[in-house]
């Protein structure tokens, strides 16, 4: 048995991957995601507190775009290397009996609700992040999954695949059913919390918390004294 922990620190900034990564996206095809220009009239200030107050750090738009491009460059460099781990898997014939887990710590703004990039928000772009698994002998291998999992999931989903005795007590729990068939019945939900740090828009530090359903997204500021948000 073997264990292989493989950190990527791409895409992060600096964005800074080789050119032919940049030329799959020409700064020709960039654009923007679009926001009302009202965007954030109803939206509580600890939301965008701690990232830049000033919507897109006021660069002009051609530098943002150029961003733009950096990260899908930097997205599709980082897909590249986890292509030779699979290549070499595949030529050292250990395919068939390896689990593969693929995450992200979080999500990533690029420029929603009129100029957020970056992290540490619980807006959907924020909150979500990839997670694939291939566990050999699955019949749900290779086919999405819409359910609601959280990445406290993978330590029990692991240990029950490998075959190896877990405690009773975690967390997570074992997506194995989902690994067989990602459509079945599953009541997910995940949880995100971020906290405010007193600044100069928050006269208190603010806790917040995030509740995912397959439908809704609810956020509470300060449990609800500092704002709430229903998505």
């Amino acid at each position: 048995p073997f264990f292989l922990g493989v950190g990527f620190f791409r895409p992060h900034t600096p964005y800074v991957a080789p050119k032919k990564y940049f030329d799959l996206y020409p700064l020709r095809q960039m654009r923007l995601p679009f926001a009302p220009a009202d965007d954030r009239d109803d939206i509580p200030v600890p939301a965008f507190a701690h990232n830049c107050p000033i919507p897109h750090y006021n660069l002009p738009q051609p530098v943002l775009l150029q961003a733009l491009q950096a990260y899908y460059a930097c997205v599709s460099f980082v897909d590249a290397q986890v292509g030779r781990l699979l290549d070499a898997l595949d030529r050292l014939q250990l395919s068939d009996n390896t689990i593969v887990v693929f995450w992200s710590d979080h999500g990533y703004h690029l420029g929603e609700h009129n100029g957020i990039w970056q992290k540490r928000t619980l807006f959907e772009e924020g909150a979500r992040a990839p997670l694939i698994i291939r566990a050999p002998g699955r019949t749900g291998n290779g086919q999405p999954c819409r359910r609601v999992v959280e990445f406290v999931d993978i330590y029990p989903t692991l240990t029950s695949v490998a075959g190896v005795a877990a405690p009773d007590n975690l967390a997570g729990r074992d997506l194995s059913p989902l690994l067989d068939a990602p459509l079945s019945e599953w009541q997910g939900v995940a949880v995100t919390q971020v906290l405010r740090p007193a600044d100069d828009r928050l006269s208190t530090m603010v806790m917040g918390c995030s509740i995912r359903t397959h439908r809704w997204r609810y956020t509470e500021w300060a449990e609800g004294a500092a704002g709430v948000e229903l998505y």
